[in-house]
């Protein structure tokens, strides 16, 4: 049995308060709680504090110094960054961005419960969520989400809530797998349904007929993203957004925040509910995370009063004489009532959602279409490039800044490809076949401001050169 001096950080966990809490949740013993761990690999109740962790002995502030600097070594770094799609991008993050986010009262500051010692972040969030509501032309933003994931997963349970008595959600065939997997995660348990939008194989769009034919009276919500997995911009939203509506069901779309500045934004389109990934705002890539969850609702009070997460108001003080911040909405209940939540997100990305803010306010309009403009036409001219080496698209849709490149013509394995231009200090594309298996070897490149024309040459000459060497094995 667990006795208190063996946990010198939790004194209340005595050996008589255990006994109490395995009798209230009906188990003889703690080992009982972990009896679906096969035993072979399961430590002994009294071996957690015998295990050979560390370097057996306490470090001083320069060998910890040296050893992070050891590891951190290893890391490979490239030079063009990652021609990766498949939604995390290397875009330039200002120096200015990390700088104002290492601030401490940002740095360390949590969820704002405490209104009148928190008004910088809650002004901070406030301004993150006037102007991506701007962005995105629509009327009410979350200050946050996880990620792009979460946001869809959160979407679709808000429909079913919303629609109530409705059990359907339709999810297009050609958005990010990895998405519709999170989705699948939050929504089946409750046996709700997913069924798939078909896409069209030669364009890579959504078929807009087949979704006016699988929209019923069970239909909660209609999910498009655009530009898609593959990059392509779907040139259909609005139809479907009506198709979506007039069977009174939600309308959902997933963007990639970087591509408004040359696409009309989800308000524009009859959005109701609009998700996406700020990743490409300030963030970084960060290997693979934190991220900032985007969500955003038109204005009616039934969508408002089902958002998830937190939402800061502007307001004044009681005596009218100055402006000020306060949380007017937090889904989660954590307080109380904890099961009538709408949500069980706990962490708001409050941290990202500024460094978002701070980027934005950077750009600003002008210079978030020119960066859009930027990325759109280095994705054009790889795909130019693409094809001077007998590489084609697979899609023939319009893009903007990603494709998927087909390697079926040319007789060799994309897997054998990648690892030659890592030999040559490229990181290629994302092999997609294990998700689409029906388009063979293809792998999904993507294209930023951070690839130069001069690296974009190098790409196709090294790509080039990798196919020479795999065939000549």
């Amino acid at each position: 049995m667990i006795e208190t001096k063996s946990h010198p950080w939790i004194p209340s966990l005595t050996e008589e308060s255990v006994k109490k809490m395995l009798e209230v949740i009906g188990v003889g013993s703690v080992s009982e709680l972990f009896k679906d761990i096969p035993s072979e690999i399961l430590l002994g109740e009294d071996s957690w504090n015998k295990l050979e962790i560390g370097l057996g002995r306490p470090l001083s502030e320069i060998e910890v110094k040296e050893l992070v600097e050891e590891k951190l070594s290893r890391n490979k770094v490239f030079n063009p960054p990652p021609f990766m799609g498949g939604g995390v991008y290397p875009h330039y993050v200002p120096p200015v961005v990390r700088y104002i986010i290492s601030r401490g009262e940002f740095l360390t500051a949590y969820t704002p419960y405490q209104a009148e010692i928190s008004q910088g972040l809650m002004q901070a969030l406030f301004e993150y969520q006037s102007m991506m509501a701007e962005l995105l032309e629509m009327d009410i933003v979350n200050a946050s989400m996880y990620d792009w994931a979460s946001s869809i997963a959160e979407a679709a349970l808000m429909a079913f809530r919303v629609r109530k008595g409705r059990r359907k959600i339709l999810l297009p065939g050609n958005m990010n797998p990895l998405h519709r997997r999170v989705v699948e995660t939050y929504v089946k348990p409750q046996g709700l349904m997913i069924e798939t939008i078909p896409f069209d194989r030669e364009l890579g769009t959504v078929d807009a007929e087949a979704v006016k034919s699988m929209v019923d009276g069970d239909t909660a919500a209609v999910y498009v993203q655009y530009p898609n997995f593959f990059g392509i911009i779907e040139d259909n939203v609005k139809a479907i957004g009506e198709i979506a509506h007039e069977k009174g069901a939600l309308f959902i779309t997933g963007v990639y925040p970087v591509a408004l500045g040359l696409l009309k934004p989800p308000g524009e389109l009859g959005a109701d509910i609009a998700v996406g990934d700020g990743q490409s705002l300030g963030l970084g890539m960060n290997y693979g995370g934190p991220h900032l969850g985007i969500f955003a609702v038109r204005y009616d009070m039934n969508l408002v009063r089902q958002m998830p997460g937190r939402i800061i108001g502007l307001t004044t003080t009681i005596d009218g004489s100055s402006k000020a911040f306060a949380m007017v909405w937090q889904a989660r209940e954590q307080h109380i009532r904890r099961e009538k939540a709408t949500s069980n997100i706990c962490t708001n990305e409050a941290l990202m959602a500024v460094a978002s803010a701070v980027y934005m306010a950077l750009l600003g309009k002008t210079g978030l279409r020119r960066l859009a403009e930027l990325v759109y036409y280095r994705a054009h001219y790889a795909s130019s490039r693409m094809s001077d080496i007998g590489l084609t698209r697979v899609f023939k849709g319009e893009f903007f800044n990603e494709f998927p490149v087909s390697f079926n013509n040319i007789g060799v394995k994309y897997s054998a490809v990648h690892e030659k231009l890592l030999e040559h200090g490229i990181h290629g594309g994302l092999y997609i076949g294990s998700y689409y298996p029906e388009l063979g070897e293809v792998a999904l490149y993507a294209f930023t401001e951070l690839h130069s024309v001069k690296a974009i040459d190098r790409l196709i000459e090294t790509l080039k050169k990798a196919i020479e060497e795999v065939r000549g094995r």
